[in-house]
């Protein structure tokens, strides 16, 4: 037994329990950590892989950090390379592009940022972003300016889960939907 309020899921035939957490005074969400559970991010990785057949693109592009396996499992699955982009600033990004976005589970401004090497790979590219879950649509959005600044063009969105208003999330590819949980 959880000393934490769970909400149970079952995702590509699989069953999680998956942590509520406040995000702000009687809004919770409940919490999707991919990290480490390779059999769960496999799963989904072949689910979204099937959902992707007949899309037509070049590039997967994640966001760090937690989306990170996933991407990396997809990559396998499809034969597709993958992009991430970084939240931190290292020096030898070089002339990096760079977008502000904000976090739901932190609450905080967070940056999105294309390491130099890979703007001109992505000119001109058709691509899919990947993420666990998509609530606010705050990150996609700082994708997506990234992309379009990189010459890019998103094809399609894919996650684990939406979150949130279903009806703002019907052309993304999901395996899942969680809801809003309110006091």
């Amino acid at each position: 037994m959880s000393k934490y309020e769970t909400y149970s899921v079952e995702i590509a035939g699989l069953k999680r329990d998956l942590r509520l957490f406040e995000v702000k005074p009687g809004l919770k969400i409940a919490i999707l950590n991919i990290l480490g559970d390779t059999e769960l991010v496999q799963a989904c990785a072949r689910e979204l892989a099937l959902k992707l057949n007949g899309v037509e693109y070049d590039v997967l592009v994640t966001a760090e950090a937690k989306s990170i396996p996933l991407a990396h499992a997809l990559s396998v699955e499809t034969k597709k390379p993958y992009v991430v982009l970084r939240k931190v600033y290292k020096p030898y990004m070089g002339a990096a592009l760079m977008a502000e976005t904000l976090s739901i589970t932190t609450g905080q401004p967070q940056v999105l940022i294309l390491d130099e090497k890979d703007i001109e790979m992505m000119k001109g590219k058709r691509v899919v972003i990947v993420d666990d879950v998509i609530s606010t649509g705050s990150t996609l959005q700082g994708m997506r300016m990234i992309l379009d600044k990189a010459g890019s063009t998103v094809v399609k969105e894919a996650a684990i889960f939406t979150e949130g208003d279903r009806a703002q999330w019907m052309h993304i590819i999901s395996l899942g939907h969680l809801p809003l949980f309110t006091d």
